[in-house]
């Protein structure tokens, strides 16, 4: 197997699990053939809206609040590549639920 084939497959392992891990902490949910947020991520993401525009956050980076809504919950249980590999998959699946991108089929996620 060559070295980007590894890499790949490692990505993909890694994605997969930030995936599962998402789900199953009620972040995200299956609905129909694609990847939505929960409300309990809706909330999550408008209390770290209200908490970035007080602060003056311009709001030009959506990874700012995913990070913070992620950091709120998970405090000191991730370590920072963990908590990158949640980021990377939530971006795309928050990015739909606002209608900036097409939703992510389960079949592309996984």
């Amino acid at each position: 197997m060559s070295a980007e084939a590894r890499v790949g497959s490692q990505d993909d392992a890694k994605q997969a699990a930030a995936l599962a891990r998402l789900e199953t902490d009620g972040w995200i949910e299956r609905r129909e053939h694609a990847w939505k947020t929960s409300r309990r991520w809706q909330q999550a993401m408008a209390r770290t809206a209200v908490k970035l525009y007080q602060a003056g956050d311009a709001g030009e980076d959506l990874r700012v609040p995913i990070v913070l809504a992620l950091l709120e919950t998970y405090q000191n249980e991730v370590n920072d590549e963990q908590l990158a590999d949640l980021t990377e998959a939530m971006l795309p699946i928050e990015a739909a639920s606002l209608g900036l991108i097409p939703f992510r089929t389960l079949e592309t996620a996984s």
